[in-house]
């Protein structure tokens, strides 16, 4: 057996990759994961606030530049597992609307090629195989489906059981957050002796030091991996180019280097999965005679339209005392829609999501500073407001722009971002923290700057989605609708670049749907 030649090579171990691997392995076909980074050390450092904020320590170690020359250390994860590794497993769907286009005060979200009725059943599929707990029903944005979540709501604590009713009581709309939590609830408020997940604080953010979040690696790699002897995970293992055969329509191999030692691997399909950021560069550095700007970039457009959403962290300080150990239970999409379709937003335009987050401990508000706002409270009162936290998270939709794009130059890796529906956002904001006198909290609002390692706007690289959109017409795309590259026959993607839009809500649950999808289309249609 060749040790060089697979039947299907599947490049980037996240929640794309690590959902095609899960299902291709089952075809019995040769399948090798390349993942350019190790697994995450289990370390009493992984609940560290200060270790995994502060310091990044399990960020990547890089330096990227934006179009102004400024340098800053994106906010990716090299890890099996990749991402989601340290994401907050909130999973969504996409709503029904955001297949279509959506008018914005600063342009057009564009309408998908697709539209959610073939995407229902693979989320389904992504909400089974990433057993979410969810509520159906609850939230009136919610698309249409099928079937209930596979697994019941992670129930709320006492102060956010008091937050939904202060919510309901004022009349909008809260939800139990669909969450990708290895939790088994014990019905008293507790968990069971065998859950892998606790009701603690490191959650958000954090990796997991019980293996209790749903990620890739735990869900899809190694279970894969102990049970399907066809596949095998390559680590350490960074793939500098792919090959194309002399005309350019296919790829025959890949360059991997292997602790400074480059190996050649072959396959009869490659799927990329590296993130959209890091595929899109792929794409550029395997530029050849036949494609001469990038693999499969006729159009122009790898590495162009990124989004990564407008997000942002808020604290706000309850009057009671909030002794809530998991916190990230609860959403609010009243404001996700227009005013004709949201009643509850004011304005003509979507604002868009609120969901809160891991809570907020004495460290965090330490290293962050305090707010002018706060002088009035006594000196070094961390824990103290910390123990009165209450904290939220604030998506808006960001759009498609040509010229926010990832790309080498001088040998260096530069990301332009230009932002867009900022008014919105800040809408948002100021509408979540005109509802604060009616949710016993003070009318105030904090931005938490560290979460994600959000440093500056361009390194908040979460959520990233959209370099190698796809569609019908190979002029306006890099993929076609089955994620393969219009100009490479054997050439797949599946993580988020085949965004056109990205929404209001997590990309993660479609990044999952539709590299299931793929791999079907692969299974059923070149395997068959």
């Amino acid at each position: 057996m060749n040790d060089d030649y697979y039947d299907a090579i599947i490049i980037g171990s996240g929640p794309g990759g690590g959902s095609a691997a899960w299902r291709l392995a089952r075809t019995g076909k040769r399948i090798l994961i390349i993942e350019r980074g190790d697994y995450l050390p289990r370390e009493r450092e992984n609940w560290d606030t200060s270790e995994v904020f502060a310091k990044a320590r399990y960020q990547a170690d890089e330096t990227w530049y934006s179009s102004s020359g400024h340098r800053f250390r994106p906010g990716l994860h090299y890890f099996v597992g990749g991402n989601s590794k340290v994401y907050g497993a909130a999973l969504f769907r996409l709503r029904e609307e955001d297949f279509h286009e959506i008018t914005f005060p600063d342009g057009v979200s564009p309408e998908w090629p697709l539209k959610y009725d073939v995407f229902e059943p693979w989320y389904q599929a992504a909400e089974e195989l990433f057993q979410v707990h969810g509520a159906r029903g609850e939230d009136p944005t919610e698309p249409w489906s099928k079937s209930p979540y596979p697994k019941p709501a992670v129930s709320h604590e006492s102060r956010i059981q008091k937050l939904s009713d202060d919510l309901v009581n004022a009349g909008f709309h809260p939800f139990h957050l669909p969450l990708g939590a290895l939790m088994d609830e014990d019905g008293k408020g507790g968990t069971l002796p065998h859950s892998p997940l606790l009701r603690c604080d490191p959650f958000d953010g954090y990796p997991s030091l019980t293996n209790g979040k749903a990620d890739a690696q735990i869900i899809c790699i190694d279970p894969t991996l102990a049970t399907h002897s066809n596949a095998k995970l390559l680590r350490n293992a960074y793939v500098e180019r792919l090959n194309t055969d002399p005309a350019g329509g296919q790829i025959i191999s890949a360059d991997v280097l292997i602790n400074g030692a480059r190996r050649v691997f072959r396959a009869n399909v490659f799927i990329v999965a590296c993130g959209a950021l890091s595929s899109a560069l792929l794409f550029l550095r395997s530029a050849n005679d036949r494609h001469p700007d990038g693999l499969a970039n006729r159009s122009g457009l790898v590495g162009r339209n990124y989004m990564r959403h407008n997000n942002t962290t808020v604290l706000a300080i309850s009057k009671s005392p909030n002794e809530t150990k998991f916190q990230k239970t609860l959403a609010l999409n009243d404001f996700y829609h227009g005013h004709s379709k949201s009643v509850m937003n004011k304005w003509d335009y979507p604002l868009g999501h609120i969901q809160l987050v891991g809570k907020s401990d004495g460290s965090q508000i330490e290293i962050e500073g305090l707010p002018d706002f706060l002088h009035w409270l006594p000196a070094r009162p961390f824990e103290f407001i910390a123990r009165h936290s209450v904290d939220f998270w604030l998506t808006s939709e960001d759009l498609p722009l040509r010229e926010n794009r990832i790309f080498y130059k001088d040998g260096r890796v530069h990301l332009d971002l230009t932002e867009s529906n900022m008014e919105c956002h800040r809408r948002l904001r100021e509408t979540l923290r005109s509802m604060l006198d009616q949710l016993d909290i003070h009318p105030h609002l904090f931005d938490r700057t560290l979460y994600v390692g959000k440093d500056v706007p361009v390194g908040g690289t979460a959520h990233q989605s959209g370099t190698l959109r796809f569609g019908e017409d190979p002029q306006n795309s890099v993929l076609n609708l089955d994620c393969r590259t219009h100009e490479i026959e054997n050439l797949y993607v599946a993580d988020a670049s085949f965004f056109p839009s990205i929404g209001a809500v997590n990309p993660t649950l479609t990044i999952i749907a539709n590299a299931l999808r793929v791999a079907e289309t692969i299974s059923s249609n070149i395997w068959r």
